[in-house]
C-alpha cells in the first residue's frame, strides 16, 4: 500500500542513510566554511548599519565615533579568533565552549555556557532570517507586508535542508556564501578604487538630515561614553558563531583539529576585512541609517510608510551603479540568501550541542538520536519550532530581535577562555619538556587576553541592553539551565531506582500469576487472546466483561456457554457505565488479596492502517492502559488483531535503498503468492 506520509518525508529529506555511512558526511573545508561559519561572515551586511543606528540618537553628532568603534570590533574579532583555534587544537572531540568549562570549571558552569549557547543559537536564526528579509523588502518593497509569512517559510526551508544532512546542505548553502563574499569584496574594492581616485559619490541618504532624540545631541562625559559602549556592543552581533566551528570539529575531515582551526583562521580574516571595508565605505559615502525612519529630515511623503534601505543596499546602489542595477539587485540577492543560511550555523551548533548535553543526560535522550539522514533531527525540528515561534512573536522586526542577541555568546566566550586559562595551568604543572611549555605558555597568554577582552564586553553588553530586552535572554538561560539540572536529576533519580544490588532478590519470581482477559464480545480478537493467554500457562486464567448494558452482558454470556470456552467468564458491575474503573478496581483488589501473585492483564487489540481509524477503534483499551500501568505488580499485554486494511508483516518487503548496488538477494516471495506462467 502506498504510504503517503512515508513519500511526502522521502522527497523533503531524501533516501535513509546505513549508520555505517556517517564517514561519507564529514566535510572538507571548503564546504565547512559556508556550513560552520555563514554566520559571523554573514553579519558583515547588519554590525556596521547597528553602530550607526546607535549612534545617529545624537543626530550626526556622534558620527565620528564609528571609526573607533570599528576598529574595536575587529580587535575584539582577532583575539576571539586566535583563542578559540586554542579550544579546537585543546578539545577537539566537539564540545567546544560546554566541554571547556565543564572540564576545568565545574558542570553547574558548563551547564551556564550551554543554556546560553543554547538560546543565542535560537537567536541567530530569528535575527539572520529577519534581517535577510529585511534586504529582500530593500529591494522589492512591496513584500513587506509578508515580512513574517516569508521569515517564518525561510526557518522551515533551512530545517528541511538540515534534515536532509550536513553534507547536502552544505553543499546548497556554499554557493551563496562564497557568491556573497565575491560581491562583499568586489564592492569594497570598487569603492576604494573610486574614492582613492577622488570620484567619492554619495549614498541615497546622505542629503538627509537626522533628528536627534530629545537632549542626545548634547551628551557629554558618562553619557557620551555609555553611548559609544552601546554602539559597540551592537557592533559586536559580528562576532557571533564564531564557536561554531570549535563545536563542528567532529564534522571535519582528518585532521579534524587541524581542518577546524584553519578554517577559522580564513574565517576571521574574511570577516574581518569586509567589516572594515563596509564600514570605510559607509563613512565615506555619508550613508545615514536610523532606527525610526521619521528622524529623517527631507524625505518626501509619510514618513511612517517610507521603506529605509540597509546599509548594504545604499552602499551597492552608491558604488554599483544605481538601485536599477544588476549588480545592484545581485548584492541584494546574495546578502538576502547568505543572512538566511547564516542561520544554518544555528542549525548545525544547535543540535550538536543538544546531542551532546543529552548524552551527558542534560536533555532528553531523542536529542542523541541521528536521523534517516545521520542528522540530529530532533534538534534541528526543536531550534526551527523556537525560532519560527520568535520571528511570529516579534514579527521578525530586526531591532526587536537584536536586544536579545549576543549576550549569550559573550558569556560563553568569557567562561570558555577562563576554562582555557585554567586548561595551561594544569598543564604547565604537569610538564616538563621546554617545547610543551612553551606552547602552553603562548596559549595562556592567548587565553587570558580573551577572558580579559570577552568579560570586558559582557558586562559593556549587559549594562547597554539589560534594559531594552536583553534580560528576556537572561531569563531564558536561566530558565534553561533549572530544566537541564532537573532533567539530569530525574535520570539520575531512575539509574539509582533501577540500580541492582541484589540479583538474586531483584529477580525473585512471583509465587503464583493469574491472569485475566478482558472481553467486549466474543469474536476473532477475544479467541486470540484467550488462545496466546493460554499458550503462557498463568496458574489461573478468567475473562473479565463490564456489564455496561444487561441485555448485550446476557448476549455474551449465552455466547460463551454455547461455544463451550472453558475459560470462566466473570462479569464486572457497572452501575454508572463506566469500563476502565471497575477493571481496575477488581485488578487491585485481587493484588491486595494476594501480594505475592502478579496479575497478567490481556488486553484485545485492533491494528489499524489509516490514521482516522485509531479514532474509531482501542480508546478504552488505551485509557485502561493507562491506569494499569500504574498499578505494581500488573502486567499490561496487548494482542493485536491486524484489520484488513493494517500493513502486513508477512507481505513481500521493498528492498532497502541501494540494495542492488551493494550485491543484496531479493527479499524472499510471499508463500501464498500465486506463481507466474
Amino acid at each position: 500500500m502506498f504510504n503517503v506520509p512515508q513519500a511526502l518525508k522521502r522527497l523533503v529529506i531524501g533516501k535513509a542513510m546505513r549508520s555505517e555511512e556517517l564517514g561519507e558526511t564529514l566535510l572538507p573545508k571548503r564546504l565547512a566554511l559556508p556550513i560552520f561559519a555563514s554566520d559571523p561572515l554573514s553579519s558583515v551586511a547588519y554590525a556596521t548599519g547597528e553602530i550607526l543606528l546607535v549612534l545617529t540618537v545624537g543626530g550626526t553628532a556622534f558620527l565620528y565615533l564609528t571609526p573607533w568603534i570599528g576598529l574595536g570590533v575587529v580587535a575584539l574579532m582577532a583575539v576571539v579568533v586566535m583563542s578559540y583555534r586554542q579550544v579546537v587544537h585543546a578539545y577537539p572531540s566537539g564540545g567546544g565552549s560546554y566541554e571547556v568549562v565543564s572540564k576545568n570549571l565545574g558542570a553547574n558552569s558548563g551547564l551556564v555556557v550551554a543554556a546560553s549557547l543554547l538560546v543565542d543559537y535560537v537567536m541567530t536564526v530569528a535575527v539572520s532570517v529577519a534581517s535577510g528579509v529585511d534586504n529582500i523588502i530593500s529591494a522589492f518593497s512591496g513584500l513587506a507586508d509578508h515580512r513574517v509569512a516569508l521569515a517564518v517559510a525561510f526557518v522551515v526551508l533551512l530545517a528541511a535542508m538540515n534534515l536532509r544532512g550536513v553534507r547536502e546542505s552544505g553543499k546548497a548553502f556554499a554557493a551563496p556564501t562564497y557568491l556573497f563574499i565575491g560581491g562583499i569584496l568586489l564592492m569594497v574594492v570598487t569603492g576604494l578604487v573610486r574614492v582613492v581616485f577622488g570620484d567619492n559619490p554619495q549614498a541615497p541618504t546622505a542629503a538627509l538630515g537626522i533628528n536627534p532624540e530629545d537632549g542626545k545631541d548634547t551628551l557629554q562625559g558618562l553619557g557620551l561614553l555609555l553611548l559609544g559602549l552601546r554602539a559597540f556592543a551592537s557592533g559586536c552581533t559580528a562576532l557571533t558563531g564564531v564557536e561554531a566551528i570549535s563545536n563542528g570539529v567532529p564534522a571535519f575531515r582528518t585532521p579534524k583539529a587541524k581542518n577546524a582551526a584553519t578554517t577559522m583562521a580564513v574565517m576571521g580574516i574574511t570577516a574581518v576585512v569586509m567589516f572594515v571595508g563596509v564600514t570605510v565605505l559607509a563613512l565615506t559615502s555619508h550613508v545615514h541609517y536610523v532606527e525610526n525612519a521619521c528622524q529623517l529630515v527631507g524625505i518626501s511623503g509619510d514618513c511612517a510608510s517610507y521603506t529605509q534601505q540597509t546599509v548594504i543596499a545604499q552602499l551597492a546602489s552608491t558604488f554599483l551603479g544605481g538601485d536599477n542595477g544588476i549588480l545592484f539587485y545581485f548584492i541584494q540577492a546574495v546578502t538576502a540568501l547568505v543572512l538566511i543560511l547564516a542561520a544554518n550555523t544555528a542549525f548545525n551548533g544547535f543540535p550538536l550541542l543538544a546531542s551532546i548535553l543529552a548524552e551527558h543526560r542534560y536533555l532528553p535522550r531523542q536529542m542523541h538520536t541521528r536521523g534517516d539522514r545521520l542528522a540530529f533531527s530532533n534538534g534541528i525540528i526543536a531550534l526551527a519550532v523556537v525560532a519560527g515561534g520568535l520571528l511570529w512573536f516579534y514579527q521578525a522586526d530586526v531591532t526587536s530581535l537584536i536586544h536579545l542577541y549576543i549576550l549569550g555568546v559573550f558569556t560563553s566566550f568569557t567562561l570558555s577562555q577562563i576554562g582555557m586559562v585554567r586548561h595551561w595551568n594544569r598543564t604547565l604543572a604537569t610538564q616538563s619538556d621546554p617545547a610543551v611549555r612553551g606552547a602552553a605558555q603562548r596559549s595562556r597568554i592567548i587565553n587570558g587576553l580573551g577572558a580579559v577582552t570577552t568579560a570586558l564586553v559582557l558586562v559593556i553588553v549587559l549594562i547597554t541592553k539589560f534594559a531594552q530586552g536583553a534580560w528576556l535572554a537572561v531569563v531564558a538561560a536561566l530558565l534553561l539551565w533549572l530544566m537541564m539540572r532537573g532533567i539530569r536529576r530525574h535520570y539520575d533519580a531512575v539509574s539509582a531506582e533501577l540500580a541492582v544490588e541484589d540479583p538474586r532478590e531483584e529477580s525473585a519470581k512471583p509465587s503464583r500469576v493469574h491472569g485475566v482477559v478482558l472481553v467486549s464480545k466474543l469474536h476473532k480478537a477475544t479467541l486470540r487472546a484467550l488462545g496466546y493467554a493460554q499458550a503462557l500457562r498463568p496458574d489461573t486464567l478468567e475473562a473479565v466483561t463490564v456489564a455496561v448494558e444487561n441485555d448485550a452482558t446476557d448476549e455474551l454470556k449465552a455466547q460463551w456457554d454455547a461455544h463451550g470456552i472453558e475459560v470462566p467468564l466473570k462479569v464486572l458491575d457497572s452501575p454508572y457505565r463506566e469500563i476502565t474503573k471497575p477493571v481496575v478496581q477488581y485488578v487491585r483488589e485481587h493484588r491486595r488479596s494476594s501480594p505475592r501473585e502478579a496479575v497478567a492483564v490481556f488486553i484485545p487489540e485492533y491494528v489499524v492502517g489509516h490514521w482516522w481509524e485509531h479514532l474509531l477503534h482501542n480508546q478504552s483499551a488505551l485509557w485502561l492502559k493507562s491506569r494499569l500501568l500504574f498499578t505494581p505488580g500488573v502486567m499490561v499485554i496487548s494482542v493485536p488483531w491486524q484489520l484488513a486494511s493494517a500493513p502486513r508483516a508477512d507481505r513481500p518487503a521493498r528492498r532497502a535503498p541501494g540494495a542492488v548496488r551493494r550485491g543484496e538477494p531479493a527479499p524472499a516471495k510471499d508463500v501464498h503468492e500465486p506463481q507466474k506462467a
